[in-house]
């Protein structure tokens, strides 16, 4: 044994000497260019290429590693043991509901597309003690390496490329929650000089738990898979990637529950615009240009967020684009002191539909009121406002998912006296689900309870609303409504202010 080591130690002292003597007879820079002719020789007869993707690319940060490091880390946790080890790093970023895997250092995980087989290596190694920068850099380099086939190279590499940023994309809004914005007080910005100031977004509202027809969920949300899945046919007819929704009806109908659910269902953002806050078209503009892709924008309450006032009545029917303003009036009773908003119906229809609304992909318009006929006909119609739903009162079928949701019970679970005087009574009630969500509330601990409260609730609005008086009044509303539709009408075809369209 002694000689062994005898011998292992004259051979790395014989290895020591070779190497000074070659570094004293050649000089570095011809060791340099010796070395990588090797590796040039070498690659000649090697099948595979190698391409190597660093952290950090100057001074900016790479953002095809962050990809990769996304996409690894769902093939690392669903593929263990592919990697060479089983030891794999666990992270969880900011704003992150899932903690999400990664390779090791040094590490080697294998990967397929298209029926072709690729090495990724994540390689970290220390870096060297840097002088002076204006960036401090991380103490480690870190990198990943992919090697593929040669022959492989000129039919997958650029696709596998887009797949995995494609793929990234979809986990990193997986993986991160989503928020809700709102634009700042007064237009002022936050420490990043950003004008939306932002909250995790956690509302549970899902399209299962909406009360709402079944027929009509299921045509929103075909509607709104077809837009996220659009890009290849918004391109194709040269339409700007966006579509606009007017939610409308009386109040605690639900309005905001109906936007929760859109956001959770296609994980979007949400940036609940307060126009009050808005002073100039400028600013309206602005705050558009720092809305991100995949979101949805809100405009709750459009008629009563600004002082929305008749065309017609305000500029004694006469032409002009002052007819166009909506701003709080100066010196109003609401008009804070100082205050100048002077945003106008041309400024908010151009945000909606005007060349910079398409100053991004991907995004979903919403707005919301209780008194549809309030509103100026140009903000809606196809184009701005493209898909109107009505959130109706209470229906039988609407019925039906509250006791799921607030009780735990379907229709074979009530007594079918009880479930046919519901269904007598629900319509001719006219209870908003808001309304119904509370008795059930009250009572959620007594089902039997809930439900006799329920009916006798629903027949007793439903017997007032019978009673001649009311049916005189509803019929009066009714007519007054119809009238202001027909004076509406006649000014949008009238031409007039500044729409010219």
């Amino acid at each position: 044994m002694k000689e062994v080591w005898t011998t292992i130690a004259s051979l790395m002292g014989v290895w020591a000497f070779s190497r000074t003597l070659l570094t004293a007879i050649f000089p570095p820079e011809l060791l340099f260019t010796l070395t990588k002719l090797f590796h040039h020789f070498f690659n000649c007869f090697s099948s595979y290429c190698y391409y190597d993707i660093t952290e950090i690319e100057g001074v900016n940060t790479n953002e095809l590693y962050t990809a990769v490091q996304l996409y690894l880390s769902a093939t690392a946790a669903s593929s263990c043991s592919a990697t060479s080890s089983n030891r794999l790093s666990l992270t969880r970023g900011l704003n992150s509901s899932a903690i999400t895997f990664g390779l090791a250092h040094n590490d080697r995980i294998t990967d397929e597309f298209n029926g072709v087989s690729v090495l990724w290596e994540h390689i970290v190694t220390p870096r060297q003690s840097q002088t002076f920068s204006w960036r401090p850099l991380p103490e480690e380099k870190r990198g990943f390496t992919l090697r593929m086939n040669k022959r492989d190279k000129p039919y997958v590499l650029q696709s596998y490329l887009d797949f995995i940023t494609e793929k990234a994309n979809d986990i990193r809004r997986k993986n991160e929650d989503r928020l809700l914005h709102t634009n700042s007080r007064g237009g002022s910005l936050d420490s990043r000089g950003q004008p939306w100031e932002s909250v995790p977004f956690k509302h549970p509202s899902t399209f299962d738990t909406l009360a709402m027809d079944p027929l009509k969920k299921a045509e929103i949300m075909a509607d709104l898979r077809d837009f996220a899945d659009g890009s290849a046919f918004y391109a194709r007819t040269g339409r700007a990637w966006k579509r606009g929704y007017l939610l409308y009806g009386p109040p605690g109908t639900g309005k905001s529950s109906m936007i929760a659910a859109m956001a959770n269902f296609l994980g979007y953002d949400i940036y609940d615009l307060e126009l009050t806050e808005v002073q100039t078209n400028l600013e309206l503009r602005k705050l558009l240009m720092k809305t991100s892709s995949k979101s949805i924008i809100v405009i709750e309450d459009i008629d009563c967020s600004v002082n929305l006032t008749n065309r017609k009545e305000t500029n004694g029917g006469g032409g002009g684009r002052d007819q166009c303003s909506f701003g709080l009036p100066e010196g109003g009773p609401d008009t804070e002191p100082g205050t100048n908003n002077s945003i106008t119906l041309s400024g908010l229809l151009n945000f909606t539909d005007g060349l910079w609304s398409c100053c991004g992909s991907e995004r979903i318009f919403v707005f919301t009121t209780n008194h549809v006929e309030k509103l100026d006909p140009a903000l809606l119609r196809s184009g701005r406002m493209d898909m109107h739903v009505f959130m109706s009162y209470c229906s039988f079928a609407s019925l039906k998912i509250l006791l799921k949701n607030y009780l735990g019970c379907t229709t074979d679970d009530v007594a079918p006296e009880i479930l046919r005087r519901l269904e007598a009574v629900t319509y001719a009630a006219e209870m908003t689900p808001a309304d119904v969500s509370e008795v059930l509330i009250k009572n959620r601990r007594d089902k039997d309870r809930a439900l006799r409260e329920l009916v006798e609730v629903l027949s007793v609005r439903a017997e007032k609303n019978r009673s001649p008086v009311r049916r005189r009044e509803g019929e009066e509303v009714a007519e007054e409504e119809e009238e202001k539709r027909e004076v509406e009408s006649g000014d949008a075809a009238a031409g007039g202010g500044c729409f010219g369209e």
